[in-house]
């Protein structure tokens, strides 16, 4: 790469060459002129910098967008004269992503994540090239999303009277009795809200994903209408973190409601893939309950897991209705998915290997360096986390492909995900703390263009003042 190359950019465009003479003007507003064009691929773009003047071509809109952010970044080069004359480098930049999903989970149910900070988080993957916001909308400690029909989802399951305080762990190790904060813990979105948010989304190339997770970490809905659940007295918003046992019975009524939901989300929300879950959903009331003993026997279902795929067949009945695609955790492949379904591989050991097993499109998004709720260094001297740890240069290593992986594999792979959980993370700066510049590297695996941990590192000294410019928190660098 030449010398001219511009360290602060991130993720790191090809900079083919140096034009040997830099853009002079006093008005860099209508700069650079864009064109589409046929001969680069969709997301490809190429961003020319002359005396002339800058030009923008594109395979697409989108690929114009990744173009428009490599110039914002260009103009971060840019010096101005005492007579207001700014002047940038003149430079010759190629670029494609490698992956088409790059994409960042937020948990906005075990702490609501106000509009604002989404929309902040929407810039800065916008800045990043990222073009995925994955929105964890429910689950056993809080519902969000409004849904006509069901008020009390946001009347009732939005709202938990207390949040269990420290580490979950703590209590159970040591047989005490666990400590509680004293304030309530409430918020939802109503549809309009969430509209709004798509649009703000769209504008930036940012799609956003939707999740309503079930069967399983359905406690909060539970409580709002106890006649979804499995028992027959009423339960409360879960206080506490880890795996609810209380899960959709397998009736009518609650398949009548993942009916309800689904269909007002894919009203609400026009993206592609819909999130449903699937992980994590325990058994036992299954096992206990007539109800789904009966449903089983009505079904010929053989053990109480397939039950879990009725259910996900009901959501795909839905999605493919409105021409969607189901999106799962990698526990839907154990639960016969659809053909057309892609599966987030998360659990430590999963790869697009098995995935291919069955035939399915997958994104790569493995606990062991993209859970972005975990430590950053030795816990002793970070604020409290669920656990495990995942370190700036963790993130950045992350092999998304098995070594050797072939051409089919390579196909499959639709891209990479960082997931921040939020069980631990109250707060807005919280979580910008535990985000960046965590994202900085994620951004670098999921465009494809690594050129090494110290280059890295190097950009990213260079480009962290970029974050601070735009009000964005981050964990200084070791």
């Amino acid at each position: 790469m030449p010398d001219t190359a511009l360290p602060a950019i991130v993720p790191q465009p090809r900079l083919l060459q140096p034009t040997g003479s830099a853009l002079t003007s006093s008005d860099l507003a209508t700069a650079p002129t864009e064109q589409l064009s046929t001969a680069l691929a969709p997301e490809a773009y190429q961003l020319t910098v002359t005396a002339e003047g800058a030009t923008l071509a594109a395979g697409s809109e989108a690929g114009l967008r990744n173009g428009r952010a490599t110039w914002t970044q260009l103009l971060d080069h840019a010096t101005t004269d005492e007579d207001g004359r700014t002047t940038v480098p003149g430079v010759v930049v190629e670029d494609e992503p490698r992956h088409a999903w790059r994409g960042l989970m937020v948990d906005c149910a075990r702490y609501f994540t106000p509009v604002a900070e989404l929309e902040k988080l929407i810039d800065a993957l916008a800045l990043h090239r990222m073009n995925r916001l994955h929105l964890h909308l429910t689950d056993d400690q809080g519902w969000r999303v409004e849904i006509d029909g069901w008020p009390r989802l946001v009347e009732v399951g939005s709202t938990r009277p207390r949040t269990l305080a420290g580490h979950h762990r703590s209590a159970e190790n040591s047989g005490g009795e666990p400590q509680w904060t004293t304030e309530p813990h409430s918020g939802h979105y109503t549809q309009e809200e969430l509209r709004a948010l798509v649009r703000y989304g769209a504008d930036r190339g940012v799609t956003l994903v939707p999740e309503i997770d079930l069967p399983g970490h359905m406690q909060a809905a539970v409580a709002a209408y106890p006649e979804l659940g499995n028992l027959d007295q009423p339960v409360r918003v879960r206080e506490t973190w880890g795996i609810s046992e209380h899960v959709l019975a397998p009736t009518e009524t609650a398949f009548r409601f993942v009916r309800d939901v689904l269909t007002q989300v894919v009203d609400i929300f026009p993206s592609e893939w819909i999130h449903v879950g699937g992980d994590e959903c325990p058994t036992v009331e299954w096992r206990s309950s007539p109800v789904a003993q009966e449903f089983m026997a009505a079904h010929g279902l053989s053990t109480e897991r397939q039950i879990q795929r009725e259910f996900l067949k009901v959501a795909r009945e839905v999605l493919s209705a409105a021409g969607r695609t189901l999106v799962g955790w990698d526990e839907i492949l154990e639960a016969e998915p659809p053909a057309d379904a892609i599966t987030m591989l998360w659990r430590r050991g999963k790869d697009v290997t098995d995935a291919e097993q069955h035939g399915l499109r997958c994104v790569y998004a493995c606990s062991d360096t993209l859970y972005l709720d975990h430590y950053q260094a030795d816990p002793e001297h970070e604020p409290l986390a669920l656990g495990g740890r995942s370190t700036l240069e963790d993130v950045y290593r992350t092999q998304e492909l098995p070594a050797g992986a072939s051409q089919e594999q390579r196909d499959l792979l639709l891209g990479v995900q960082g997931q921040l959980w939020r069980e631990y993370v109250p707060t807005s700066e919280h979580l910008e703390y535990m985000l960046f510049p965590r994202l900085c590297a994620l951004s670098e695996v999921a465009w494809g263009h690594r050129t090494g941990w110290e280059d890295f590192r190097h950009r990213l000294q260079q480009h962290l003042p970029r974050l601070a410019a735009r009000g964005i928190g981050y964990r200084p660098l070791d």
